[in-house]
């Protein structure tokens, strides 16, 4: 059983989707490569399209677009995915993962390129149900109704903590070697 967390970036909101596809959602992701376009419906998503732009394996190593195949290879790299360097000219060796999506992958980052009729938030059965139900506006004068109903609460008086006294410093009387002979 394969099972991938998509992050599914939106460029008009700036806001990221997160769901999990497993199963039969899961497999027509397999051997898709990085840059690939993919059509909403295979995730229940209708009338989205995505592009995959990225993911992770199981122990966190990201994929590059550059590694060809469901690899995971050590690459002497100075930019880009998988390295962050403050100085110019520092060539790393880090472990990469291909730009292949295999059983191996745990998290799976893609870009909305075409937008569905439903906000990717909620799923297209939730939505159906709540435009079946009531239009926007009548849903807005139920609230006005209902906040109208309530009755006001009083506010509680609010106690004053008391302080409880200070207390009495013990005189300590220190003893001189002569008493302390005595």
């Amino acid at each position: 059983m394969v099972e991938f967390k998509l992050c599914i970036g939106d460029p008009k909101t700036g806001k990221t989707h997160q769901s999990v596809v497993s199963d039969a959602n899961a497999n027509s992701l397999m051997g898709k490569k990085m840059g690939d376009k993919i059509k909403g419906e295979s995730f229940d998503l209708a009338g989205y399209e995505f592009e995959i732009t990225g993911g992770a394996d199981y122990c966190g190593f990201p994929m590059r677009k550059d590694i060809e195949g469901p690899v995971r290879k050590k690459i002497l790299i100075t930019t880009g995915v998988g390295i962050r360097n403050k100085e110019a000219g520092i060539r790393k060796r880090r472990t990469v993962c291909g730009n292949t999506i295999h059983d191996k992958i745990t998290q799976v980052s893609m870009r909305v390129l075409k937008q569905g009729k439903t906000p990717l938030g909620q799923p297209a059965e939730e939505n159906a149900e709540i435009s079946d139900e009531k239009p926007a506006e009548s849903k807005k004068e139920e609230k006005k109704e209902t906040l109208k109903e309530k009755p006001k609460e009083q506010p509680k008086e609010e106690k004053k903590a008391e302080k409880p006294a200070p207390k009495e410093k013990k005189e300590v009387k220190k003893e001189t070697p002569k008493e302390k002979a005595e």
